[in-house]
């Protein structure tokens, strides 16, 4: 293990390593794992710092190891002293022991370890419930963080596939939380992290079901969760949406964009949401555009050469995205309008902007004569539908 060639650690025989989480999880499952995270008993503050390991900057005692750069963090014991994520006092210490760290953690499936010689420490369940295929939390201290909401919907995306089920008990201490009023304080930015990680699993729509259920949803995205609950006898807007995003394997702001589109309304709009979420400038510009886009391609079969080419002068720069979410979000449409697009760009394209500057259009008349040109070469290629 990464310490261990520190030839430091002989000077502090009580110090212990193990790795924890995720890493010891996954591979009980076969799973390739991909970061380790590892706790530490029996050491400080300044023994991690005379063995070589750099402190990482925020409220927990975190260091980076001097050769590998992976984390290993102290182990601590945490008391709720007030609301939301950061409401919790920290005690690290030589006599916190490996149990009371692993007590903190959300899920028994995550509050396992594994020593150095590849023992598995286990106190609450986690291997049995691996096998269950169930999603359990550790102890009652898990109502007291309301990030542990969005994770555990997001581990129910991540292991759908594998037949994982929330636990009764855990389900109703979810819906106690809700109750309590503990998402008042998730931060927006923490909501995007966990979102976009359950995006970009098989089965992305497990985790609005799973906030849908609990009535977390309701709170957090209230337009999203009235779409969601449409579905009662059938399967809902949204879902199905995701469904088809997910199907197609398309990026995390597709994704994105397809299922929140449903979470905006005039009383809560797109720029409201991704400010809230800390979405990237990009996703956020992607939205905007499909939900103007949505409404012209809703009108374009019965419209004519001119409402095409302006449709392809307006969306030229997301002309592709929005091609994807129309077949993701209104497939019988796109079918029957999105051949017709690919033919008036194809047209746009052939006017050469060079040849008329060759024959003499210059700054404004040029761009006017550009435009002209386009809208008729558009016209002529979709056999005069729709005259200008």
């Amino acid at each position: 293990m990464g310490i261990d060639n520190l030839p430091s650690r002989a000077g502090n025989p009580s110090l212990q390593i193990y790795l924890v989480g995720g890493a010891v999880r996954d591979k009980l499952l076969g799973l390739a794992v991909t970061d380790r995270d590892w706790v530490v008993i029996g050491a400080t503050a300044d023994d991690m710092l005379e063995l070589g390991f750099q402190p990482v900057s925020g409220v927990f005692p975190v260091f980076l190891h001097p050769q590998t750069g992976e984390e290993y963090a102290l182990a601590r014991r945490e008391t709720k002293t007030g609301s939301g994520y950061h409401g919790f006092s920290v005690e690290t210490g030589h006599d916190v022991t490996l149990e009371q760290d692993l007590a903190r953690r959300d899920l028994t499936i995550n509050a396992m370890a594994e020593d150095e010689q590849g023992a598995i420490i286990d106190p609450f369940g986690g291997q049995k419930d691996l096998q269950r295929g169930i999603l359990r939390h550790v102890t009652p201290a898990f109502a007291e963080d309301p990030v542990r909401l969005l994770r555990i919907a997001r581990f129910s995306t991540r292991f759908a596939s594998r037949g994982f089920r929330i636990a009764h008990k855990t389900r109703a201490l979810m819906k106690e939380m809700v109750a309590a009023g503990e998402l008042e304080h998730l931060q927006g930015q923490r909501i995007w992290q966990e979102m976009a990680k359950a995006l970009m699993e098989e089965q992305p729509w497990r985790f609005f079901q799973v906030l849908l259920g609990c009535g977390a949803l309701e709170q957090l995205f209230p337009v999203l969760a009235d779409a969601a609950a449409q579905g009662e006898k059938g399967e809902s807007e949204p879902i199905a949406v995701l469904k088809r995003a997910a199907a197609k394997g398309v990026s995390l702001s597709l994704r994105f964009v397809s299922v929140m589109q449903y979470a905006v309304d005039a009383d809560y709009p797109p720029r409201q949401l991704v400010y809230r979420l800390g979405v990237d400038k990009k996703t956020a510009l992607l939205l905007e555009s499909w939900l103007h886009a949505r409404i012209l391609l809703t009108r374009l079969p019965e419209k004519s050469a001119q409402d095409y080419h302006q449709y392809l002068q307006r969306f030229r720069n997301h002309y592709s995205e929005l091609g994807l979410l129309a077949q993701i979000c209104m497939p019988q449409l796109a079918e029957q309008v999105l051949p017709l697009l690919e033919q008036a760009r194809a047209a746009m394209l052939g006017v050469n902007a060079a040849r008329l500057q060759e024959q003499g259009w210059q700054g404004k008349a040029l761009g006017e004569e550009l435009s002209r040109q386009q809208e008729q070469a558009v016209a002529s290629a979709l056999g005069g539908a729709g005259e200008t």
